[in-house]
């Protein structure tokens, strides 16, 4: 069975872009906490963090911060949530990063976070056009 995020990077399953070039891809969670939240996904098929080759942890990183500031801009949070699950809760066997745009008071307690779906097509394009015109140029 072919990885989804690999169908993702490679383009045969479409996905909401916001960010994508030789180290990382970024893309709208198909069923997020709220607009904005974004994957932050390698390239290179790996399943989890420990699988990230050290030389390779900067590079990704800086794309995970650079999404970071997008999505908080772009959605004009107060904040976010940034995190990666390890195997346990780990809904796609590739390595990736959830950056999930915050406010005070939005209704998320602990780790019980209830998954909800764009609005339709338009509310998912609209919300990823405004985390990608809210990147920075890349340092």
């Amino acid at each position: 069975m072919e990885c989804i995020f690999c169908a993702v990077i490679a383009g045969t399953v479409p996905a909401h872009r916001v960010l994508e070039d030789e180290v990382a891809v970024a893309f709208l969670d198909h069923r997020p906490l709220f607009p904005g939240h974004v994957l932050v996904v390698p390239r290179e098929h790996l399943e989890t963090l420990t699988d990230l080759p050290a030389a390779s942890v900067g590079p990704f990183f800086a794309r995970v911060r650079r999404v970071t500031a997008a999505v908080e801009s772009g959605t004009a949070a107060a904040g976010s949530f940034v995190a990666a699950n390890n195997r346990v809760s780990q809904s796609v066997p590739h390595l990736h990063v959830h950056v999930v745009p915050r406010n005070r008071k939005d209704g998320l307690r602990g780790f019980f976070w209830p998954r909800t779906h764009y609005r339709d097509e338009a509310e998912a394009a609209e919300t990823a056009a405004r985390v990608r015109a809210a990147m920075a140029p890349a340092q």
